[in-house]
C-alpha cells in the first residue's frame, strides 16, 4: 500500500498543475475585467462631457494598473508567476482592496470550517443510524416514512429552503424564532461569559445547519441503506447466520463493516467542503465565510481570491480521493494495490 500511495501522490503532481493551469485560462478567458471594474466607481463610470485628454489619462492609468498586476502578460506566463509564488507560499494581493489574500482567507477560515465540521458531524450522527435501521426493517412502517421524508428533502433545493426559513422563522411574515443573518445579537458583547458567547453563536448557526445538513442528510441515509440490502443478501452473511451467530454481531460486524465502501468514497468529497464551505448558505444567511468571500471575490473578478481557494479546492478533492483509496483497503481486505503477480 505504501507503493501506491508514493506513486499516487507523485501523480498527483502533474494534475494539480493540469487542473490549476486549465482553471486559470477560463477565468482569465472569461467576460469581465478587475481594472474596468475598478475604474468604474470613478472616471471610468461616465464619459460623456469629460475632455479627450482627460479620457486619454484613464486610458493610461488602466494601462499601468494592468502592468502593474502583471494582466498585459501571456496567460501561459501570468500563471508560471502565479503558480511561483503559490509554490513559495504567497497567495498574492487581492485586486479589491490590496489586502494580502491569506489575510482574508485566515479572517474567514474558521467560520466556515466550524459551520461545516458541525454539518458533517451532525449527517453522519443522523443519517448513518437511520440507514441501518431503514434496512434491517425493510418494509415496516418506520422504513416508509423516513424513506417518504428523506426523498422529500433531498428534492428541496438549497436556496428554497433557506428563504422559506427566514420567511417562517427569521422575522419574516411568520415567526421570529431565529435570526435571519450574522453570527452575533446587536447586544454582543466581549465581555460575556464562554458559556453565552457560545450559546448565541450556535443560535445564530441554527438555521444555517439545518440547511445544510438536511440534503446531505437525505443521500447519506439512502446510500447506508442500499448498500446494507446489498451487503444482507451476500453468501459470508448467510454463513454467518449459519454458525449461529447473534442478529446484532452480524448486522454490526459483517453486514455494516462491508457496507461502508460507499460511505468512504463519500469522504473524498468532504475535505474540500469542509474549507470551500457552502456559496448558497453562506450568501443567504450572510455568513462571512469562505464560500461567501468566493461569490464577492468572482463578482469583482478578483483573481488572487478565486485562485486561491480554487487551488486550496483542488488539491484537497485529490487528497481526498487518495485518502478514501487508502481507507477502502483498510475496510475490505478483498482490495488490494499491490500488483498480482503470477
Amino acid at each position: 500500500m505504501l507503493r501506491y500511495a508514493l506513486k499516487r501522490l507523485l501523480l498527483l503532481v502533474p494534475t494539480f498543475f493540469g487542473v490549476t493551469f486549465i482553471a486559470f485560462g477560463i477565468m482569465l478567458l472569461a467576460p469581465g475585467d478587475p481594472v474596468e471594474l475598478f475604474f468604474s466607481g470613478g472616471l471610468g463610470a461616465a464619459t460623456e462631457g469629460i475632455s479627450q485628454e482627460k479620457l486619454a489619462e484613464v486610458e493610461k492609468a488602466k494601462d499601468e494598473m494592468r502592468r502593474e498586476l502583471g494582466l498585459d502578460r501571456p496567460i501561459p506566463l501570468q500563471y508560471a508567476a502565479w503558480m511561483g509564488r503559490l509554490l513559495r507560499g504567497d497567495l498574492g494581493t487581492s485586486f479589491k482592496d490590496r489586502r494580502p489574500v491569506w489575510n482574508k482567507i485566515r479572517d474567514r477560515l474558521p467560520v466556515t470550517m466550524l459551520l461545516s465540521g458541525l454539518s458533517l458531524l451532525i449527517t453522519y450522527l443522523v443519517a448513518v443510524p437511520l440507514g441501518i435501521y431503514s434496512s434491517v426493517r425493510v418494509g415496516s412502517f418506520g422504513d416508509q416514512v423516513s424513506t417518504v421524508l428523506v426523498f422529500m428533502l433531498y428534492s428541496l433545493p438549497g436556496f428554497w429552503v433557506g428563504t422559506m426559513i427566514i420567511i417562517f422563522f427569521g422575522g419574516g411574515d411568520f415567526l421570529a424564532w431565529f435570526p435571519a443573518a450574522g453570527l452575533h445579537s446587536l447586544d454582543y458583547s466581549p465581555d460575556w461569559p464562554w458559556w453565552h458567547k457560545t450559546g448565541d453563536y450556535l443560535y445564530h448557526l441554527a438555521m444555517p445547519l439545518l440547511c445544510m445538513v438536511y440534503a446531505s442528510f437525505a443521500a447519506l441515509s439512502r446510500f447506508m441503506r442500499t448498500s446494507m440490502l446489498e451487503s444482507a443478501n451476500m453468501d459470508f452473511v448467510r454463513t454467518a447466520r449459519a454458525k449461529g451467530l447473534g442478529e446484532r454481531i452480524v448486522v454490526l460486524k459483517h453486514i455494516l463493516r462491508n457496507s461502508l465502501i460507499p460511505i468512504v468514497t463519500i469522504l473524498a468529497g468532504i475535505l474540500p467542503a469542509l474549507i470551500g464551505g457552502s456559496v448558497i448558505i453562506e450568501t443567504i444567511f450572510s455568513i462571512p465565510g469562505i464560500g461567501q468571500l468566493g461569490y464577492q471575490a468572482v463578482l469583482a473578478r478578483d483573481y488572487p481570491v478565486v485562485l486561491a481557494l480554487f487551488a486550496a479546492s483542488s488539491f484537497l478533492t485529490l487528497l481526498g480521493i487518495l485518502l478514501a483509496d487508502l481507507l477502502l483497503a483498510l475496510i475490505d481486505p478483498r482490495i488490494s494495490f499491490e500488483r498480482v503477480r503470477a
